[in-house]
């Protein structure tokens, strides 16, 4: 008897210790409320957010506004998955009604990804609400940027409210976009992983004047509180919601730049369609133990490749029976993200020469996989001897450069 009650009392703790870390920062929604709104007062209002944009009790940002006595939301704007995320990964988002506050909702994803003079009429303010995951091509900080350009051309302020960089702050990798890969995917002239929160990020584009014609628009930023540059995102406490279907977790933040952007080519599975969106590669034709160890003989740092076997529910390799390598991230400030994917390239086309990537992937996906890079020349000297170290020079080239000019708009150590 005396043995059952220590076990129970064991698995009480244990259950009270798995219960919700506890949180150690507060977003700007948090700091927004705080301060009673005053910078939103006397002020007809629209906001920019989706499910990701909640507070501390996970209460959605638009209930939020919409209840409070002094605040006058008038309209929402929803970007890629919609304000309340109902639609799909790259599907359109139409003009609608929310259902729950009966506000007018305007799409910033569908037949334009800018907000029109029309969509802004009756707003004085754009107040800015997303969880972002820290990488270029996750497209709610063009949407960030396009409203800003959208808010300079209107007349409009627009303010942040800030919320943590999922990878932390610390991070930069990839070259800086260059002109003839500028799309939504890629809208601003930073590096891959920018290593700025959200907040950070839009005084840079507006100090800058990385806009659209050099514009600038009216902008404040509402600060996080206790937010740290060494925190990811699992060390601050906070609940996370899913930023699209893919990226369920926290750590998925940390894995969309290992595989995002051979995940364009659609050649390799990347477990998206599987359990493990980005933390994996695999194909039917691998062999997972060869693969595994290829790869772990070039010591990666912070990474361990480990053999699997699977069948994915959807996506590329549906129903099929893959082998491949799962990702294990042992030490996530040693480990370089981006280039993992790189590197299994590197080793598919050693292992199987006739499978090398860029010789049989769908060609029609090389535009995709450019912009998503940043550059042409990533693929163009990459696909010549497919080896990382052909290009590794010119993706790291502007790192360096990034670091000095963004830590002038560093809102937090």
């Amino acid at each position: 008897m005396k043995k059952i009650m220590t076990i129970c009392l064991i698995c009480i703790l244990c259950g009270s210790m798995v219960q919700a870390q506890k949180i150690r920062i507060k977003t700007g929604i948090e700091v927004l409320k705080e301060q009673n709104f005053k910078c939103l007062e006397g002020k007809r209002v629209g906001l920019i957010t989706n499910p990701t944009g909640v507070d501390n009790h996970m209460k959605s940002t638009i209930d939020i506004l919409h209840e409070a006595p002094n605040v006058n939301l008038v309209a929402l704007y929803g970007p890629e998955h919609g304000v309340r995320g109902d639609v799909h990964a790259g599907d359109h988002v139409t003009d609608m009604k929310d259902a729950s506050t009966g506000l007018p909702v305007y799409s910033l994803y569908g037949s334009t990804h800018k907000a029109t003079p029309e969509m802004l009429k009756d707003i004085d303010v754009l107040v800015y609400d997303i969880q972002d995951i820290g990488c270029r091509s996750f497209t709610y900080i063009s949407t960030m940027g396009l409203a800003m350009e959208a808010a300079a051309e209107n007349g409009k302020e627009l303010i942040v409210l800030d919320r943590p960089n999922p990878v932390g702050g610390l991070k930069i990798e990839g070259n800086l976009t260059e002109d003839d890969c500028v799309s939504f995917v890629s809208q601003f002239k930073i590096p891959y992983l920018y290593g700025l929160t959200c907040g950070e990020l839009a005084l840079m584009l507006n100090g800058e004047k990385m806009l659209k014609e050099g514009k600038q628009c009216k902008l404040q930023v509402v600060k996080m509180k206790g937010w740290k540059r060494k925190m990811d995102y699992t060390q601050t406490g906070l609940q996370w919601v899913p930023s699209s279907p893919h990226i369920p977790h926290p750590h998925s933040a940390f894995f969309y730049p290992v595989s995002g952007i051979l995940g364009e080519l659609g050649y390799i599975s990347i477990g998206v369609g599987y359990t493990i969106p980005f933390q994996m590669f695999a194909a039917p034709w691998v062999e997972a133990e060869k693969l595994a160890g290829n790869l772990n003989n070039l010591n990666v740092p912070g990474v361990i490749f480990r053999p699997m076997y699977l069948k994915p529910f959807y996506s590329v390799g549906k129903g099929e029976l893959l082998q491949g390598v799962q990702v294990h991230i042992m030490d996530f400030a040693k480990a370089p993200l981006s280039e993992i994917q790189f590197l299994v390239m590197q080793e598919v086309a050693a292992l199987y020469p006739d499978r090398a990537v860029f010789d049989h992937a769908d060609k029609g996906r090389f535009s995709m996989f450019d912009k998503v890079s940043g550059s042409k020349q990533i693929r163009e000297r990459f696909s010549k001897r497919n080896r990382w170290e052909d290009v590794r020079d010119y993706w790291y080239k502007d790192v360096e450069n990034f670091r000095k000019l963004s830590k002038q708009y560093y809102l937090y150590k």
